[in-house]
């Protein structure tokens, strides 16, 4: 009979688990820490921002040509900014030590400077609290709610969000979000950005998963810019397929196509990409469809059918009007109306708030010099509402949801 014998385990067998965890750790940790990732926005302030200004100074001296430039640059653009957010008007003459006083930053695009004169072509950026307060918007600009952006681009038959520092990613941390109603939050694809903010994830649906990124973001919805980039051969002509999507369901709002002629001018075409696409954006939040999703919001629980029937009881012991009709279910709308100045903004709550039924008017979409958009919350059929804004010269245009109302223009003639 042969006995066997137990071999001995060798030391070096027992160190294979603890090898495998640190290569496993070292992995993950290369997956996140390694490869070239994360762009800075460039500039987060809320600064007004004049871009374009084309001056042309002479003087004794390069230095003084340079400053004198400058000067003319914030007389331009102090200008432009009246004009836009006053549809079109000309705005007060300020001096030089004033208009010191309110721009942030000169921002040059393009210069060319000689001994005694200077040619530039400049942006002026204007501090928002401090401008504000000369232009009269100071707390009438409403901005949307925090979205999270998460731009996604598609080169060469692969689709890339935050893994790689991508040409897309780049121009959106260039674009200075100052000018825009909408507020982006630009994660800048650092730390943990790159595992969690993946092309995939734009196209899951699910909301808890969603839930728990936008509150770590600070987030209330989130926006998906996606590029698809077609190059017609090395060095050659790029194509630009610009798409613009909202929420968890990837809700298309708009899109286009440009072109460039070499590749070297592929960060001007996806700095223009980005600002169409902010326009696109834009003009959803003035129609009201630029809203977070309520899927999003975590909601307390419903009141069961007793609980109901207990509050009902009370009410009918109290015998309260008020108190039965603060039970009754209110009608929430959307209103769209003109605001060309900040007075029709009020003018516009002043006249919902005064219409029978109407439980609340606020705006929640200001365009100064277009169209804004006001929610409001009615007791019963909104065709009411309808008929009692006609009934006081006003033009409205009903859909689902949405009342779209206008002065009503004057008959020729002067007729009633």
């Amino acid at each position: 009979m042969i006995a066997l014998r137990r071999l001995p385990v060798a030391w070096w067998t027992l160190l294979i688990p603890v090898v495998a965890l640190a290569l496993v750790g070292t992995l993950l940790r290369a997956q996140i820490e390694g490869g070239e990732r994360g762009v800075p926005p460039i500039d987060s302030s809320s600064s007004f921002e004049v871009s374009g200004i084309e001056v042309d100074v002479s003087a004794d001296t390069a230095d003084a040509a340079r400053l004198g430039g400058w000067r003319e640059a914030q007389r331009k653009g102090w200008q432009a900014l009246w004009s836009r957010t006053h549809g079109g008007e000309r705005g007060p003459v300020l001096a030089d030590s004033a208009l010191d006083a309110i721009v942030a930053g000169i921002v040059v695009e393009n210069e060319q400077i000689g001994p005694r004169r200077y040619v530039a072509r400049l942006g002026v950026l204007f501090d928002r609290a401090r401008a504000g307060q000369i232009l009269g918007t100071t707390g009438s600009l409403l901005r949307s709610a925090p979205m999270l952006v998460i731009p996604v681009q598609w080169s060469g038959g692969a689709v890339q969000a935050l893994e790689v520092r991508t040409e897309w990613q780049q121009a959106w941390a260039r674009y200075r979000t100052g000018n825009s109603p909408v507020d982006y939050v630009r994660p800048t694809g650092t730390g943990i950005d790159p595992l969690i903010l993946t092309p995939a994830q734009a196209h899951r649906p699910g909301r808890s998963w969603w839930r728990l990124l936008l509150d770590s973001y600070g987030a209330a919805d989130v926006l998906i810019p996606q590029v698809r980039l077609v190059r017609q051969w090395p060095g050659g002509p790029v194509v630009a397929i610009f798409s613009a999507y909202h929420g968890p369901d990837r809700k298309y709002l708009g899109g286009f196509v440009l072109r460039v002629g070499n590749s070297r001018s592929l960060d001007r075409l996806l700095d223009e990409g980005v600002r169409r696409i902010d326009q696109i954006y834009v003009r959803a939040l003035q129609d009201g469809r630029l809203v977070p999703d309520p899927s999003l919001v975590f909601e307390p629980e419903t009141p069961t059918a007793d609980s109901l029937e207990t509050e009902d009881d009370l009410l009918l012991e109290g015998d309260s009007p008020l108190g039965a009709a603060t039970a009754a279910a209110a009608t929430s709308l959307s209103v769209q109306f003109d605001t060309p100045d900040p007075a029709a903004v009020a003018a516009g709550e002043a006249l919902l708030r005064s219409l029978p039924g109407v439980r609340s008017a606020v705006t929640t979409s200001l365009a100064l010099g277009g169209v804004s958009v006001m929610r409001v919350s009615i007791d019963g059929d909104p065709a009411a509402l309808a008929a009692a804004l006609e009934t006081r010269g006003w033009q409205v245009q009903q859909g689902a949801g949405v009342l779209r109302i206008r002065r009503a223009t004057p008959a020729p003639g002067g007729l009633p």
